[in-house]
């Protein structure tokens, strides 16, 4: 049975190289072919909305704007709800392919049998 990937990412430009490293092992877990969820949190938050990951800059790094493209392309982005409401996102604002949803679903998801989560 193939394992799911479910990585939570909480840091955004505060922390550029935990942000990165978590967008890049699901892009390649993605191109690997595994199942991954992509779990915006914390200041990553701000990445659900269009044109912020064009912002970000790490030397050395893949661009986010791919990393992110490759992720919807394969897998699933999800804003958590909490965070959203507090940085007042909501359905309408955030890129196409992105939900947004609760901790209860991240619990699902993360304890789900064949999963592995992750948290950046």
């Amino acid at each position: 049975m193939p394992k799911k990937l479910v990585i939570k990412v909480t840091a955004g430009a505060d922390a550029p190289e935990r942000c990165s490293q978590a967008f890049t092992v699901a892009a390649v877990a993605v191109a690997s072919g595994v199942e991954v969820s992509l779990w915006l949190t914390g200041e990553s938050a701000w990445f659900a909305l269009p044109g912020r990951a064009a912002e970000f800059d790490l030397p050395h790094a893949a661009p986010l704007p791919d990393l992110i493209d490759s992720i919807l392309a394969g897998g699933g982005i999800t804003l958590c709800t909490q965070c959203a409401a507090r940085r007042d996102i909501t359905e309408k604002d955030v890129l196409a392919g992105v939900r947004i949803a609760g901790a209860q679903v991240f619990v699902q998801e993360a304890m789900a049998d064949g999963a592995q989560a992750l948290v950046y």
